[in-house]
């Protein structure tokens, strides 16, 4: 059987389902969730930079937008590492853990992150990327009639995860 590299959903493909813990030890399921409407998945590890960079606008997203969609942090570390993580950078959504196995990061096919899936409540993903990409975010953004952006600020069009 010859390698293949593995490939992340694309837009129109069926989500992957996983069932992970939250930071309290609770099992969530994408199943679950979409089951209350369409899902933000955002992969990250409290290490990589281009995470921290991303995750405060996520934030902004997620404060100001409540339109129905659901913010999920998925955290390749432990819960206390996804614990420091959130309290240093402010993020208030969900967080579940991939550590170890990695279950959820391995089935969508991961190899870098940040990696973000917005999957419909029919489970087709719409929007996905890698990295920070500003004009992913300002089309988040639009969706949710939120400014991922403050005038003045100075944000890259994109970094590498």
């Amino acid at each position: 059987m010859a390698w293949k590299p593995r490939q992340m959903p694309a837009e129109g493909a069926q989500a992957p389902d996983f069932k992970l813990q939250d930071l309290n030890g609770q099992p969530q399921s994408l199943k679950e969730m979409l089951a209350r409407g369409p899902v933000l998945l955002a992969f990250y590890k409290a290490s990589c930079p281009v995470c921290q960079m991303t995750f405060p606008y996520l934030e902004r997203l997620y404060q100001g937008g409540k339109t129905g969609l659901q913010f999920v942090a998925i955290s390749q570390d432990d819960a206390a590492t996804a614990r420091r993580f959130n309290k240093e950078y402010g993020i208030t959504f969900p967080t579940l853990i991939d550590d170890k196995a990695y279950t959820a990061s391995n089935a969508y096919g991961l190899d870098t992150v940040p990696s973000l899936f917005l999957v419909e409540a029919d489970g087709a993903v719409s929007m996905s990327w890698t990295g920070f990409s500003k004009k992913d975010l300002e089309a988040l953004g639009r969706r949710l009639s939120v400014a991922p952006f403050r005038e003045g600020e100075r944000v890259p069009e994109y970094r590498p995860g």
